[in-house]
Formats: C-alpha cells, structure tokens, sequence
C-alpha cells in the first residue's frame, strides 16, 4: 500500500518545545520506496512507537526542505538508524546546501554512512529508488534556504507546501493530486514567514486537488480546532480537505489516476 504516515504536526517553536503536537515529520512510502521528510525532534520514537512500527532501516531516503530544528533535529540519529549505526552504507540524504555548510545540521561523520548527498537547487530535478521529485522555486520569505517538493510516483504526484509567507503564484508551482500545506497561522501577520488558513484556502479553491491536506501547525490554529477548519472549507470550495493529526496515515491508492 502506498500511504502518508504523519509522525507528528507541530508547527512553529512553541508547539514543538511544549510537544503540543508531535514534531516527528512525514514518512511516504510510494512505489515501494520509503522517504523520510522533515525529521524534527522526535521522529525516531514516533517511528518506533508507530502502530505498526515503522523500521527506519526500511528507509531509502530522507528530505529536509529546509534546515530548522522543527524539521531536522532528528536528522542525523535518523541517519544512523536508516544505516544500522553506520555499519550498512545506504540510502540518500537530500539538504539545502546550508544545512551542510557553515553551521551544518547534518553532522560530518554521519555523512560517510549513506550513499549520498543531494544538494537541493531551485528547479532541481531528483530521482530515489522508483520514485522522483522536483524543487520548483525557492521559498525566499523563510529566512534559511528552503524548499516545496513536487514527488512523482506512478500514479500519483503529491505536492508539499513547506515553509514561507505567501507569494505571487506560489500554488502554481505545486499541482500535485495530493496536496499537503505547513498551515502555522490562523490569521495573516506581516511578520511571521508562514502561510495562514487564507493563504492556504486560496491556494486550494486554484488548484482543486483531489485531496488537501493542513499540517504543521502553530498555536492559533490548534487553538482554532483545526479539523473543524477543514471541515468548513471543504463544504465552502468543494475540495476534500482534512486536517492532519499525529499519527494520521493517508491511503494513496484511492487518490490515484485509474
């Protein structure tokens, strides 16, 4: 089965550090190829506590959009884990290149322990195990280097909207069947660089995927229920839309093109 497990939906930093919600990031698995996307704190325990257990040596791969510690501060024992404490050289690691330079959230030493090391670019173009995935455009009103992703299976695409403010035609770049949108605000604010329920109820009313997804959230929206969001806009534009909760896993099969 092809399917969306979240292990966690914390957005923002005081979600994450009062553990509101669990901050453990996305585990696909598509076209029998296993991806890890955004291992925050805790992702290894989400993983291993999961029912059924998710085994994270069944990885092939992990994606960081970008290098916060609410989306990479499992990163590395992620890494060791997906590679039996080293011992197993496996799997591809996909980073911004500031995650890896300078101030590196992705540890020097376990970098020998996979296969290799993507670096992710604007338009870049990715392949892993039988499924690919592109980086449209860099998310510039997010303050790190950071990236959407665009993932290609065989009969299915889902697109992730991660971190950044609104920009002019932002939902253009992300058409996928299955849309999954970092929702941290409920209302708009000048000078927070995420995207608010608005935002993401604009960007879902344009693009009318078969299925939305809301994640990653912040306080306000916890405080504001968000599967009762969902619900309301799902009713207002037409559009199945579900709030993500920890845990939550997603049936691609039934999403995909006959």
């Amino acid at each position: 089965m092809s399917k969306i497990k979240f292990l966690g939906t914390a957005g923002a930093r005081f979600v994450v550090m009062k553990q509101l919600r669990k901050s453990g990031g996305i585990w696909l698995s598509l076209d029998d190829t296993n991806v890890l996307i955004d291992p925050g704190p805790g992702s290894l325990i989400r993983c291993l506590t999961s029912k059924p257990k998710l085994n994270p040596m069944d990885l092939d791969g992990i994606i960081l959009t970008h290098r916060h510690l609410d989306h990479s501060n499992d990163v590395n024992i992620m890494i060791e884990a997906m590679t039996n404490g080293g011992w197993k050289k496996r799997g591809i690691v996909f980073a911004p290149s500031d995650a890896l330079d300078g101030d590196p959230v992705i540890l020097k030493y376990v970098r020998k322990y996979v296969d290799k090391i993507e670096i992710l670019r604007e338009k870049g173009k990715y392949k892993l195990k039988n499924i690919s995935f592109s980086t449209p455009v860099k998310h510039i009103h997010h303050g790190v280097e950071t990236y959407g992703l665009n993932i290609i299976g065989e009969k299915i695409t889902i697109s992730l909207i991660s971190d950044t403010s609104y920009f002019k035609n932002l939902g253009s770049y992300y058409t996928g069947d299955v849309l999954i949108i970092n929702v941290v605000r409920l209302e708009e604010s000048p000078n927070i660089e995420h995207l608010s329920l608005r935002d993401a109820e604009k960007i879902i009313s344009k693009n009318k995927p078969k299925l939305a997804i809301l994640t990653h959230f912040g306080m306000t929206m916890i405080k504001a229920k968000p599967w009762e969001l969902a619900e309301k806009l799902t009713k207002k534009i037409g559009v199945k839309v579900i709030a993500a909760s920890d845990g939550m896993e997603i049936d691609l099969d039934q999403y995909a093109s006959q």
